[in-house]
């Protein structure tokens, strides 16, 4: 069938067709295509970490490996591995790092912005990941000296792939977040993500990997995450999944699996999902996220964009402003100038902005000729911008 997407190359948000939508959410996991998982739950293969342990370290790791991936592409979506931390102690002692390291947060900053969710809804560490390896860096070596972990994260990205992670604390009360796709076209607007070509909203889901360590049991008043799974199947869907019917479907649909404390869950980041309404009168709902990205998402030289557009700047102004360049030769004459994309960034300093990206160098660089700013307020932003992106 020729889609519109065939016909222009790109997805638009209004001709996303939610019957197609169901139509990829209405598959099955038949036991056969598992046949490594101790079980389907929800149409959710769960896997015995222990007992997947001889194969992934003797000549059945790939094996292993390849029916994750295929599950994760093509499949479900996602992939529950129980009882990946047999010996549950690194977890209180990183759940007792990481609560010392939200309450000295709280009291410098008040607490941080969330993605997807209000602020306040729950407690969050931005770069859980390097915070706890600054703040006891034996307990970070056995939290991920983690065979299951890591054969997971290559069967999606292969091997050299990047590590980071944030903490999600949502207290009893703790409001569910609403029904979302993740980094990368997930965390750009819709504007933006329409901006992409077709074949880069397929592209986008293979370079990154979902993940949730269970810090606690996490029974379902608790509000484990919402999964649909399948949704990762539907190609339109980083273009349709702020659409009201879209999510309509989403919160019919949608499953959850209860989770305990060792118990790990990944997904493939295009899969419709939402953080659940903590219920519970006393559950904590300690999660700590794990987003693994390929080690393919990095450019080939090493380039200072910083000082190129310091100098670029004032010829850009006025070749402008005497009519030299029209504003397409502008734009794309800041496209090879200056970085047009917000990541990586330290988003204790630098949080989302409107809930999803902080502004761009070249976005800055257009909205200073747009505003008129001189040539020392555009290096002054431009040395701002630099020091909160600073990892520390």
């Amino acid at each position: 069938m020729t889609t519109a997407a065939d016909l222009t190359g790109y997805y638009d948000p209004k001709k996303c067709n939610v019957r197609d939508f169901v139509a990829s959410i209405d598959q099955v996991t038949p036991p056969e295509s598992v046949p490594l998982a101790m079980a389907i739950e929800k149409n959710i293969p769960v896997y015995d970490s222990a007992n997947l342990m001889s194969a992934l370290e003797g000549e059945g790791g790939r094996t292993v490996m390849a029916e994750w991936a295929r599950v994760l592409r093509a499949g479900a979506g996602i992939v529950v591995l129980k009882g990946v931390y047999r010996d549950t102690r690194v977890l209180d002692e990183a759940t007792e790092k990481y609560y010392r390291i939200i309450e000295r947060e709280k009291q410098n900053s008040g607490g941080g912005a969330d993605h997807f969710a209000a602020s306040g809804a729950n407690d969050r560490i931005w770069n859980s990941l390097q915070k706890l390896c600054e703040a006891a860096p034996d307990v970070f070596l056995k939290y991920f000296a983690n065979p299951a972990i890591s054969a997971l994260c290559e069967a999606w990205l292969g091997p050299n792939y990047q590590m980071t992670a944030q903490v999600n604390l949502v207290h009893p009360g703790g409001a569910a977040q609403q029904a979302h796709r993740d980094y990368h076209l997930g965390f750009q607007t819709e504007d933006v993500s329409a901006a992409y070509p077709a074949h880069v909203h397929e592209v986008s889901p293979i370079l990154t990997l979902q993940g949730a360590v269970a810090h606690c049991d996490m029974p379902l008043e608790s509000g484990p995450t919402k999964l649909l799974p399948f949704s990762q199947t539907y190609k339109p869907g980083y273009a349709a999944w702020r659409r009201e019917d879209f999510r309509e479907v989403f919160e019919e649909r949608c499953v959850q699996l209860p989770l305990s404390k060792g118990d790990a869950l990944f997904f493939n980041p295009a899969l419709f999902h939402a953080a659940g309404a903590n219920r519970s009168a006393d559950i904590h709902r300690f999660v700590n996220l794990l987003q693994v990205s390929s080690a393919f998402g990095r450019a080939m030289e090493t380039v200072d964009r910083d000082r190129m557009c310091r100098l670029v700047f004032p010829h850009a102004v006025r070749a402008f402003a005497e009519g030299a360049l029209t504003q397409a030769e502008l734009s794309a004459a800041i496209a090879a100038t200056a970085e047009g994309y917000s990541f990586p960034t330290n988003l204790d300093r630098d949080p989302p902005s409107n809930g999803l990206a902080p502004e761009t160098q070249a976005a800055f660089f257009t909205r200073a000729i747009a505003e008129g700013l001189s040539q020392e307020q555009f290096c002054a932003g431009l040395e701002q911008m630099e020091a909160v992106k600073q990892a520390s």
